[in-house]
């Protein structure tokens, strides 16, 4: 498997696992049966557990295009060293801006949002160049 498959399917696992500490912070928050029977629905997340509610969202809204890209990368043999190492960038770059946004790092999410855009930008630019 190459790398940028690799990659992906790292993406897709991280991304699979950032519900859950929100979700535990709701528990809680609310109680388990509560949360469980949509009874607390309304209750306000502590602000780092809706913060990641938000880094979750914006991961899975992002995975689609890195997915595609990397697929189409792979299936039109534009796959190289240049949009594996644009892949290990962007799954890097993933995994700090759950972490910068979850913390509330002034100016983290944005620039690390920036660099897996560009990372993403760049995997195009393979496939098209």
């Amino acid at each position: 498997m190459t790398t940028d498959l690799k990659m992906l399917a790292w993406v897709a696992f991280i991304t699979i696992l950032m519900w859950l500490p929100y979700i535990l912070a709701h528990i809680m928050n609310a109680g388990l049966i509560p949360a469980l029977t949509y009874t607390a629905d309304d209750k306000a997340l502590p602000d780092w557990a809706a913060r990641a509610k938000k880094a979750h969202y914006n991961a899975i809204e992002n995975l689609a295009p890195f997915a595609a890209l990397v697929i189409v990368a792979q299936l039109a043999h534009a796959a190289n060293a240049s949009t594996a190492t644009a892949a290990v960038v962007y799954f890097w770059a993933r995994v700090a801006h759950y972490v910068l946004y979850v913390a509330g790092v002034p100016f983290g999410r944005t620039l690390s949002f920036a660099v897996g855009w560009l990372a993403m930008l760049w995997i195009f630019w393979q496939i098209i160049a």
